[in-house]
């Protein structure tokens, strides 16, 4: 795999951040198609998901750095360092929704219907992000002798000249299906937020069981589990009583 897609005199176009504007280009244009066909205000669309992009961002950064709080101590300027590479997809989620309840709280629109709205084309960007790993290197797998695996020669984040399992692209695939399945459960929901609740629980699931498969445990660890399974726990079961909750709910 290699980063650098295109350069033209000093400027290069990197692989990682151009799956990440692709990423977000296809959340915003599914949004806005499915907000217009489902009569919701887009004005409102288009600045919630400027909100969430900013509180997602801030999120994903923040989760970092506190995964990596014995570097900040030993060495402060870690911190500035380290402020345009290094982000936790847990904290953008988190940092994401935040944002975006502060934003529906401040406008006085339902949550809960433009969570649904927001979630499958998160996991679609998601996907995109996943290829722009692989082209970077980073999330990588752990090593194998399987026959399925990938190797990187030039990578500055995955060991070089080593088969690893190929967790980008596991990851791309199943965040691509998770996109799918949140819009065939937003075509039969019956109540606000069971869209929402189905892609906490899927994730997370998701999410926990590759983590056995991943190779960059420098991430950090709580006990014998990595911080992103340990926040699996919470986040699936967040989803699995909000589903319980909404469900409960009269028919929309």
């Amino acid at each position: 795999m290699k980063n650098e897609l295109l350069t033209i005199g000093s400027f290069t176009v990197y692989g990682y951040g151009f799956m990440i504007a692709v990423g977000i280009l296809a959340a915003w244009i599914t949004i806005d198609f499915r907000a217009a066909r489902q009569k919701l205000d887009r004005d409102c669309v288009f600045y919630l998901i400027i909100w969430c992009l900013v509180g997602g961002i801030c999120g994903a950064k923040l989760l970092y750095w506190i995964t990596e709080w014995k570097s900040i101590l030993k060495n402060p300027g870690f911190l500035l360092d380290s402020i345009a590479d290094g982000f936790v997809v847990y904290g953008g989620i988190i940092g994401g929704i935040l944002a975006g309840w502060l934003y529906c709280r401040h406008k006085k629109i339902s949550f809960l219907k433009y969570f649904d709205l927001a979630v499958p084309s998160v996991a679609l960007a998601q996907g995109f992000g996943r290829i722009g790993c692989l082209l970077a290197g980073c999330c990588y797998g752990s090593e194998t002798s399987g026959f399925f695996s990938i190797t990187f020669r030039t990578s500055d984040f995955a060991p070089n000249n080593v088969a690893l399992i190929p967790t980008q692209i596991y990851s791309s695939i199943l965040d691509f299906v998770h996109f799918g399945v949140l819009l065939l459960i937003a075509r039969h929901k019956k109540s606000d937020g069971q869209v929402a609740a189905c892609y906490l629980i899927f994730y997370s699931l998701g999410r926990f069981v590759l983590e056995f498969f991943r190779g960059d445990l420098i991430r950090g660890s709580v006990g014998v589990l990595s911080t992103s399974q340990f926040i699996s726990f919470f986040t699936g079961f967040a989803g699995a009583v909000m589903l319980y909750v909404v469900s409960k709910k009269k028919s929309i």
